[in-house]
């Protein structure tokens, strides 16, 4: 069953709260007003839970916002928003200059997500190990048909250096985890703004191969089956397989605070965390934390 793209409309969601605060600032922050900012694989979800926390919270304005995980933490820090959405974890730089601000940031888990490899429907590999992954996106693979595919040459999508996402698929694909690896995306590789800017180009361009959150899986793009290893089996990026470890490209989704929250922002991250808020995680095609869905 091809899996729906879920859209909010966040702009009128961040709207009313920017009439409400009278600019970003939470220097003088109103009691009745959230501010979330931070990775765009998480935007459709945190305006998920926006809107349903509204609905049972009439009084209470939540606005979310994207523009990549390191903008978000960005925001932390400078006191413009009031949780910061994540799509990797914090960086041992991130913590030392929350800490210099006076405050220990909190991350919470509140959901898991597979990130899905993706090319045009057309294009006839439908399968890579990590190693294929990282030979391709760092370049060192240009042509299909070096591994088995149409003589055809490979287009590399990313997120921009901003993302989480780049972040975590560099770490983890292109460095395979090894600290001390300086290898980097191809030098010819896109960078987009954007999980849907990568989706919309893997459409429609036959030779390009990228990456976003499952979430955003359609059947305008095929998703590939990944393997460890040449020994190990291929695995298709579904929830079942989030769940149960076997998808080797998985992470935390990550909702992060200045110290523990309190008042209206503890609030809505037990929502979040809820049955509620887990269902909603579900609904968009990622993976609930909570056992109580």
């Amino acid at each position: 069953m091809a899996k729906k793209r879920w859209v909010f409309p966040g702009a009128l969601i961040c709207l009313a709260a920017l009439l409400m605060l009278g600019g970003c600032s939470r220097q003088s922050q109103q009691a009745n007003s959230i501010q979330i900012k931070g990775s765009d694989t998480m935007v459709n979800l945190g305006q998920a839970w926006a809107e349903e926390f509204m609905k049972t919270n009439p009084k209470v304005s939540v606005a979310v916002t994207g523009g990549g995980s390191g903008t978000g933490i960005a925001a932390l820090l400078s006191k413009t928003c009031d949780i910061a959405e994540l799509s990797r974890e914090l960086k041992s730089e991130e913590i030392a200059m929350a800490r210099e601000k006076g405050f220990e940031p909190k991350q919470i888990t509140v959901a898991l997500d597979g990130l899905a490899v993706v090319v045009h429907p057309a294009n006839p590999i439908s399968q890579l190990t990590m190693d294929q992954l990282a030979a391709i996106f760092s370049g060192s693979v240009r042509n299909w048909k070096e591994i088995g595919g149409s003589d055809l040459p490979i287009v590399v999508l990313s997120r921009e250096v901003n993302s989480g996402t780049h972040v975590y698929f560099k770490e983890h694909v292109l460095r395979r985890g090894q600290k001390e690896s300086q290898v980097e995306f191809a030098a010819n590789a896109l960078m987009l703004s954007s999980s849907q800017a990568i989706a919309d180009e893997v459409a429609q361009n036959p030779g390009a191969i990228g990456y976003y959150g499952m979430g955003y899986i359609s059947p305008r793009e095929k998703a590939l089956a990944i393997a460890k290893d040449a020994n190990s089996p291929f695995v298709r990026p579904t929830i079942e397989n989030v769940i149960d470890k076997t998808y080797p490209i998985s992470r935390p989704l990550l909702m992060v605070t200045r110290g523990q929250a309190q008042g209206l922002v503890a609030k809505f991250l037990n929502f979040v965390l809820g049955p509620e808020g887990q269902k909603i995680v579900a609904k968009i095609d990622f993976v609930p934390v909570s056992s109580q869905t």
